[in-house]
């Protein structure tokens, strides 16, 4: 006789894992991890000496609602705290928007190289994920409306995307939004919006303050160096940031994370030193890379993707190749691009040292 055993919720066995960026090469020397975006610079020399200080309150729980965090966000981009919220990770806050909005028989669309989160988020919560083609490994916003149903409860859009590195204008942003039904939620994840230096983008603050059903989503991972301490944060209408207060923990972001934010976000000028790193490196590797005969996709975040599918060698080798010699780059197989390695800005040394790897690999 068969004994019954608990059962998770329709959708949950659907998930793959999440699996992030590889941290170790295959080889004994020197490991470069170009895997994850992180910024080769790291974290404000500020963030880090605040860490010093909070040995002493450790056993202390941390300020629930982030206040002091919340403040230096909205005092930095003019941002009322009453429509921020901070979550532990922006993922954390792609998934409590999913919770709150998306359930069974309802669809989570977005993109059809969109983040992984999305798709994860939607499983989660019994929603179905729905893939809009893209153009030219771009958003297309026809695709997106076209994909639109009665069931549609949330469009994610990550502008810039990752692991494309490709964006489109504030204008497609507005077309986009005006073209959903008021009742759907649109999540603007803006992950990469420090690096983006292009006229015609915004990060969706504009868009926000105007609307009622539009979220921007922001992160600390990536330009400001604290991807370890998992801080993120949302701008929104207070009546969505208020739902989202409801269902998060009680102390979702640990004090570290926060006083390290704090100051990392008061620290412009470190941010504007990492961008210019970013502005530097971007186009070499853009043109170091199409010269070995690789197939690089125009980017505006601090990565790259390159695909190899034109030189008669695989990614899937080239990854191999690049790890034997401490190398590691991100495969995108599980974005649906096998053909492809994505690849972090580094250090200039270590972008120098890529360039030459591939080089050798591909003339072999």
């Amino acid at each position: 006789m068969s004994v019954a055993t608990p059962t998770p919720k329709s959708g949950i066995l659907d998930i793959t894992p999440y699996v992030g960026g590889k941290s170790a090469g295959t080889g004994t020397g020197k490991v470069v991890k170009l895997s994850s975006n992180e910024t080769p610079l790291g974290a404000s020399p500020k963030a880090k000496d605040v860490l010093k200080d909070l040995a002493d309150s450790l056993h202390l729980y941390p300020d629930g609602g982030s206040s002091a965090l919340l403040a230096a966000i909205g005092d930095i981009h003019g941002l009322d705290p009453q429509s921020l919220i901070c979550g532990n990770g922006s993922d954390e806050l792609l998934s409590l928007l999913t919770n709150a909005y998306a359930g069974p028989g309802d669809e989570v669309l977005f993109c059809e190289h969109g983040f992984l989160v999305y798709e994860l988020a939607a499983l989660a919560n019994g929603a179905t994920p729905v893939k809009a083609p893209e153009k030219n490994l771009t958003t297309d916003v026809d695709a997106l409306l076209a994909a639109v149903t009665d069931k549609t409860k949330i469009v994610f859009l990550a502008n810039p995307n990752n692991p494309t590195g490709t964006y489109i204008p504030f204008s497609e942003v507005e077309r986009l939004q005006a073209g959903l039904r008021s009742d759907i939620l649109l999540v603007l994840d803006a992950a990469y919006a420090e690096y983006v230096t292009k006229s015609d983008y915004e990060a969706g603050i504009s868009l926000v303050e105007r609307s009622e059903n539009v979220v921007m989503t922001r992160t600390f991972s990536k330009i400001y160096g604290l991807s370890a301490l998992r801080v993120g944060w949302a701008f929104g209408p207070q009546a969505v940031i208020d739902v989202l207060h409801r269902i998060r923990g009680p102390f979702n972001v640990n004090a570290i994370a926060q006083a390290a934010a704090v100051e990392a976000v008061r620290d412009q000028e470190f941010v504007q030193k990492a961008r210019e790193h970013n502005d530097k490196w971007l186009p070499i590797l853009t043109q170091s890379l199409r010269g070995l005969g690789l197939d690089v996709t125009d980017s505006v975040g601090n990565f790259v993707l390159m695909n190899f599918k034109d030189t008669g060698k695989s990614a899937a080798d080239a990854e191999a190749f690049l790890s034997a010699r401490g190398l590691v780059l991100r495969s995108v197989a599980s974005y649906g691009l096998p053909d492809s390695l994505r690849m972090s800005i580094g250090l200039d040394d270590d972008n120098r040292a890529v360039i030459e790897a591939l080089r050798e690999f591909l003339e072999q």
